[in-house]
């Protein structure tokens, strides 16, 4: 019962203190207008060339089938980060003194994230009725076959995304970009785990149960027009009334398919206790964020206090700033800049840059602009996300805003260091164009070296933080180059995207976000 109740309380207090950040209202804001797209057919399920008529069972399926993919993206990124926020605060050092165990301190973490993850559930679950009596298809509801498939199909889901959040914050190498990225892939990972067990290439269930929904949702459209689907979409719609609708009546919930949902709600707690492998219970030395400690004096590991500690102050003479020294000098400030976004970088990084750069130079040229020319620029994600944040993250605000001039001078140097990365990771691809005489690549090409890095720059000094980069412009980057989407790419790797006009459309967006990060620094100015 004690065990229970800490449990409780762990849950509770953490829970509560995300309830008064904006960020959790900006999540729930985010969440109605998933709800949003789904009542209005921009975002919903596709079978073939037809969909299901907006009942109960359709509405809740689909509802479902987009919180267990796209809010197990997004969702994922928003409950990351208890666990540091409780050693940034203190709040863990506080907690590392009571008689609180790793297991029930990880356990209760994820029990936390799971709230919050719930909380969206909810406003969906609601979103839903709404939805189905708006669309007026069938206005009977049935709360049985909408909710259930949220119960059933999303709750697992989530508890299995809470667990691991706590556990990426607890793998050190996990904790900070790197996991953030290493999380992207693996969600891409697992939907394509999902792909192959719709279609039955390998045996099991997936984490988002798209199985079960794929091969019921099939075996509907197959008695309804007596033929097989081409296809399964989750994605946009153009819900009009000359699409084909057919009657759906939700899944036959099997033991088969019970039993596999609650086996990743035991794997989601599983996760939670692996977590606790992990922790460090906020030991500054094995967490690697302490401050050095401090060094025991000579006479035996104390220091005298009082007036016979007292010594006279020597007497320094201080040498004249010579007057040359005084003129602001660019290239040294923009060497400065390069070698803090370039601090800490290890060989492997050097070897996978020097990769990029002779596939950009070797590959076909439509490789390279789909292909190569992308990975070359992925790459460096984890050097442009401090950008804009050092200040915050190391609290020299205070030393670099006290210096002349810091709008003209150290924001400027800031963005060139981006922007001299950016080009000479890409260095390779801009040589391949040169020398096919690709001129419009090569325009696409410094739209791209140009915008990457002001997107950072202007999101880092904005929110302080590099994840949001980092979770954007993963998005942004699969979606539009790696995707071939024109209206999402900025880097000009498609012929539809050129002919849209899309390098000036990014051009223009980087002008945009420069001012947007000047305006941001600015405020940092007046209020530091």
């Amino acid at each position: 019962m004690k065990t229970g109740r800490v449990l409780w309380h762990l849950l509770r207090a953490d829970f509560l203190e995300r309830l008064r950040r904006y960020s959790f209202l900006i999540t729930l804001a985010a969440t109605v207008w998933l709800g949003y797209l789904v009542g209005t057919g921009k975002l919903g399920l596709w079978v073939g060339d037809a969909r299901g008529v907006f009942n109960s069972a359709w509405i809740g399926t689909t509802m479902a089938m987009v919180v267990n993919t796209f809010l197990s993206l997004a969702g994922f990124y928003v409950v990351k980060g208890s666990v540091d926020r409780d050693h940034r605060t203190g709040v863990g050092q506080i907690l590392a003194t009571t008689p609180i165990s790793k297991p029930l301190y990880t356990l209760g973490k994820a029990a936390s994230n799971f709230a919050v993850l719930v909380t969206m559930l909810t406003v969906l679950a609601a979103a839903s009725v709404v939805i189905q009596l708006t669309a007026a298809e069938d206005p009977h509801v049935r709360l049985g076959a909408l909710l259930l498939p949220l119960l059933l199909l999303s709750l697992p889901t989530m508890a299995v995304l809470s667990s691991a959040a706590v556990l990426f914050e607890t793998i050190p190498f996990l904790r900070r970009g790197f996991g953030n990225v290493v999380w992207f892939f693996a969600w891409m990972g697992l939907m394509t785990m999902g792909v192959f067990l719709e279609k039955g290439e390998i045996s099991g269930q997936d984490v988002f149960g798209l199985g079960p929904v794929f091969r019921s949702i099939t075996a509907g459209y197959r008695h309804a027009f007596g033929r097989e689907p081409q296809g399964f979409v989750l994605g946009n719609g153009d819900y009009s009334e000359k699409t084909a609708r057919f009657v759906w009546e939700g899944i036959h919930w099997t033991g088969s398919i019970l039993t596999a949902r609650l086996a990743w709600t035991f794997a989601a707690v599983g996760l939670a206790f692996v977590a606790a492998l992990f922790f460090d219970r906020f030991d500054p030395a094995r967490h690697g964020r302490g401050e050095e400690q401090e060094k025991p004096e000579a006479n035996g590991g104390t220091a005298e206090i009082g007036p016979a500690a007292e010594t006279p102050a020597p007497h320094v003479t201080l040498t004249p700033v010579p007057a040359g020294a005084m003129r602001f000098r660019f290239a040294a400030v923009l060497t400065a800049e390069l070698k803090l976004t370039l601090n800490g970088v290890r060989w492997f990084w050097w070897a996978g840059a020097i990769g990029t750069f002779i596939a950009t130079l070797a590959a076909p040229l439509p490789a390279v602009k789909q292909i190569a020319l992308p990975l070359a620029w992925i790459w460096p994600i984890l050097l442009w996300s401090p950008l804009g944040t050092r200040e915050s993250r190391h609290d020299t605000g205070g030393l670099l805003f006290s210096a002349p001039r810091p709008l003209l001078r150290q924001l400027p140097a800031t963005w060139a260091a981006g922007v001299v990365l950016a080009m000479l990771t890409g260095s390779g691809a801009a040589l391949h164009f040169l020398v096919k005489g690709d001129f419009a690549g090569v325009g696409a090409w410094l739209v791209g070296a140009l915008f990457i890095p002001t997107f950072a720059l202007a999101l880092g000094v904005w929110s302080g933080t590099s994840k949001l980069f980092e979770i954007l412009y993963l998005v942004l980057w699969y979606i539009g180059p790696m995707n071939h989407v024109p209206a999402l790419d900025y880097l000009g790797s498609t012929q539809a995207g050129l002919a849209q006009g899309m390098p000036l459309v990014y051009l223009t967006a980087t002008a945009l976000l420069a001012a947007a990060a000047v305006a941001g620094r600015r405020r940092q100015l007046r209020t530091a």
